[in-house]
């Protein structure tokens, strides 16, 4: 089975939607996207994500089914500064890198920042969602592996955003999700490939073989959004 996950394109956040960039990248990726026979397409609730399968899915005269769970993850935490809800991600290298169980895959959720608030039902919720989509398609997990149930080459397409894929990465791959949050960057429309290896019949773990490609944008000279990212040096 292969997984291709995909970030929304380039956000216009004020509209749930995406700007002019966006809609030229959201094509090339339906020009990347057309050439693949594709079992099931999946996407969030999301304005931003819907738009940005429209154009994969008016070619293929398919429809995705709309799950909650790949909406950009909810979760929220008291910042550790302000005392006010945020996201649990994009926090100062200085502080995340200095807490040991959050780089520890059982644990970071249990964290007392992260216990501020709802982190570890929205990742259960996320873990869930995933699972039973993968179950439906014959991968049953069964702790930190998957029983092959009805092995297959299905390809699955889910639109989500930057922190649910990170989440969906965690919980495949059994790496902390502020690890994969602080320590990767995922470009707007690009596509995170991830397939199942069975070296035993009946058992099968997923493993990653691209992350963040942009190469459908890269081939028609179109720039990779920054969009998330921080300068590369200090900008005062």
């Amino acid at each position: 089975m292969r997984l291709l996950v995909i970030r929304h394109g380039d956000p216009d956040y004020e509209h749930d939607s995406l700007t002019p960039k966006g809609w030229r990248e959201a094509n090339l990726l339906a020009d990347r996207l057309e050439k693949l026979t594709v079992c099931r397409f999946y996407c969030s609730p999301c304005g931003r994500a819907r738009d940005t399968a429209k154009e994969t899915l008016r070619r293929a005269r398919r429809e995705a089914t709309i799950c909650g769970w790949l909406r950009e993850f909810p979760a929220q935490i008291l910042d550790p500064e302000t005392g006010k809800p945020r996201i649990p991600w994009d926090l100062m290298p200085e502080y995340w890198t200095a807490r040991g169980d959050l780089y520890d895959k059982d644990r970071w959720y249990d964290d007392p920042l992260m216990r501020t608030g709802d982190v570890r039902e929205r990742y259960r919720e996320v873990a869930q969602g995933l699972d039973g989509v993968l179950a439906e398609h014959g991968y049953r997990r069964d702790g930190m592996i998957y029983r092959a149930e009805r092995p297959n080459r299905d390809i699955l397409v889910f639109f989500c955003h930057l922190g649910a894929e990170g989440v969906m990465l965690s919980h495949l791959l059994g790496i902390s999700a502020p690890v994969l949050w602080h320590g990767t960057f995922i470009a707007p429309t690009s596509v995170t490939t991830i397939v199942t290896e069975e070296r035993k019949r009946g058992i099968a773990a997923f493993r990653c073989r691209t992350i963040g490609d942009t190469s459908h944008l890269s081939r028609a000279g179109e720039p990779v959004s920054d969009s998330g990212l921080f300068p590369e040096t200090w900008q005062g």
